[in-house]
C-alpha cells in the first residue's frame, strides 16, 4: 500500500484490520522483523514550502532525503544535524526519506555541537493509529503549546503515528572545513584527547578516534567548521593544547575531510563486514574500558567517546547479552542495529519508563496495528 495524500493515508489505517509494518524509503529496516503488511509513505512526497531567509523547510514525509539536502545547497544551507545514510551498514537499497530520518531521530557526527534531528523538528503532521489526522508544531521555533508531540515523535519509529509531514529549521553551511589528527593513540589516550577538546573554548563540530584506520594506525579526529581564519586559528590553539599527545597534524584540504567524516557518518569501516553491529551510548571516559572488556570486537569512537559503533565478528563468540551487561554496568544502553534481532533490538527499559511507553501507545494506536512490536526489548542483564 502506497497512498498518494494524507487523506488515502487515514483511511488506510482507519480501515485496517490488522497490523502494519510502516515503511519510508526500507533504508533502515532496524528494529525486530515483522511480517505485517507493509504500508509506505513514499507517495507522499515534495517540499512544500522553504523559506531560505527564515531558515526553514516544509517537506512531506516521503521526500527523499537527497532531493531536501539539494535544493538546501543551492541557497548555502544544510540540515545541521548529519544524518547518517545507513545503506551500506545495513546492505540495504532503496532511497532515504525525510520521514524515516525523524523517525529513527537519525543524527550523525555533529550532534555534539548542533544536536539531534528531534532538536531542529518544528512542526509534524501523522496519522495516529485510529487514522485521525494529527498537527503539532509550526514553521517557527517558539510555536508549541500544550503537549510537545513533535518532539516525541522523532524516534518513535513509527510507533505512534505515521509522519506525512515535517517542518525543519536549517542552517548556512560554513565557508571552510579543517581537520585536526593525531595518529597513534590508544583509546583510552584518544578520548582523553577528545575530552580535552571538546571542554575547550575552539567549537568543535566533530570528534572521533578510529582505532583501525584505512592504514592500520589508530585515528584521532577533530573537526572545525566556520569562517577560514576562524578555523585556522582553532586549529593552531588545539595543536598547542594537545602536543602531550603527539604530533597534531593540521589538514585543511576540505575534500578530504568532508570525505573523512562523511566515513564516520555512516561508519564505513564496517560496510561489507560480517558480524552483528551495535550502537552503543555511555559515559565517554566509560568507553574505552566497555570495549576492553569485550575481546574480539571493533570498535568506532564518535562524540568525543560517547557513541560507540561495535562490530562483533562472526566466531567472536560476543554476544548480544555480554554487550548489554557491559554497557549496563557503566549506566549505559545498546541498540542492535544490524544482526539476528529476533530476541529484540532495543536495550531493555526500567518499568516506569517501559510503563509510560506503552501507555502513550496505547493512546496513539488502541488497536495497536502500527509497527507492532519493531521496538522489543531484549531481556534485562
Amino acid at each position: 500500500m502506497t497512498p498518494n495524500t494524507e487523506a488515502d493515508l487515514a483511511a488506510i489505517i482507519a480501515g485496517a484490520d490488522g497490523p502494519l509494518r510502516i515503511l519510508g524509503g526500507g533504508t533502515r529496516p532496524i528494529g525486530a522483523p515483522s511480517n505485517c503488511a507493509p504500508l509506505s509513505t513514499s507517495g507522499l512526497s515534495g517540499i512544500t514550502l522553504y523559506e531560505p531567509g527564515a531558515l526553514t523547510i516544509v517537506a512531506q514525509a516521503g521526500t527523499p532525503l537527497a532531493e531536501i539536502e539539494a535544493v538546501l545547497a543551492t541557497e548555502g544551507q544544510r540540515l545541521a544535524f548529519e544524518p547518517m545514510d545507513h545503506r551500506g551498514l545495513l546492505g540495504t537499497m532503496g532511497t532515504p526519506t525525510i520521514g524515516g530520518v525523524v523517525a529513527v531521530n537519525v543524527s550523525g557526527p555533529r550532534r555534539i555541537q548542533a544536536g539531534a534531528c528531534r532538536d531542529f523538528l518544528l512542526g509534524v503532521r501523522f496519522v495516529d493509529g485510529r487514522g485521525t489526522i494529527v498537527k503539532n508544531g509550526g514553521r517557527v521555533m517558539k510555536n508549541v503549546t500544550g503537549y510537545d508531540l513533535v518532539k516525541l515523535m522523532a524516534g518513535s519509529y513509527g510507533t505512534l503515528g505515521v509522519l506525512t509531514e515535517v517542518a525543519l529549521k536549517v542552517l548556512p553551511c560554513p565557508r571552510s572545513i579543517g581537520m585536526v589528527r593525531i595518529e597513534g593513540l590508544s583509546d583510552e589516550r584518544a578520548v582523553s584527547a577528545l575530552a580535552q577538546v571538546l571542554g575547550s573554548p575552539y567549537e568543535i563540530t566533530g570528534a572521533a578516534h578510529l582505532p583501525k584506520a584505512t592504514a592500520g594506525t589508530p585515528v584521532t579526529m577533530i573537526r572545525l567548521e566556520g569562517f577560514e581564519a576562524s578555523v585556522l586559528y582553532r586549529a593552531g590553539e588545539l595543536k598547542r593544547l594537545l602536543a602531550e599527545f603527539g604530533d597534531v597534524i593540521i589538514d585543511t584540504d576540505q575534500d578530504r575531510t568532508i570525505d573523512a567524516w562523511r566515513q564516520i557518518r555512516d561508519v564505513t569501516p564496517f560496510h561489507g563486514r560480517d558480524g552483528d553491529v551495535w550502537r552503543l551510548s555511555v559515559k565517554p571516559g566509560d568507553a574505552p574500558g566497555v570495549v576492553a572488556s569485550l575481546a574480539g570486537v571493533e570498535a568506532l569512537y564518535d562524540w568525543g567517546g560517547g557513541l560507540i559503533w561495535l562490530l562483533a565478528p562472526v566466531g567472536s563468540g560476543v554476544t548480544g547479552r555480554q554487550i548489554r551487561r557491559a554497557v549496563a554496568e557503566r549506566g549505559g544502553h545498546a541498540l542492535l542495529i544490524r544482526g539476528d534481532r529476533t530476541e529484540g533490538a532495543f536495550p531493555p527499559l526500567p518499568a516506569p519508563l517501559a510503563a509510560l511507553q506503552q501507555g502513550l501507545r496505547q493512546k496513539f494506536d488502541p488497536r495497536q496495528i502500527l509497527n507492532p512490536g519493531l521496538m522489543a526489548t531484549g531481556e534485562p542483564v
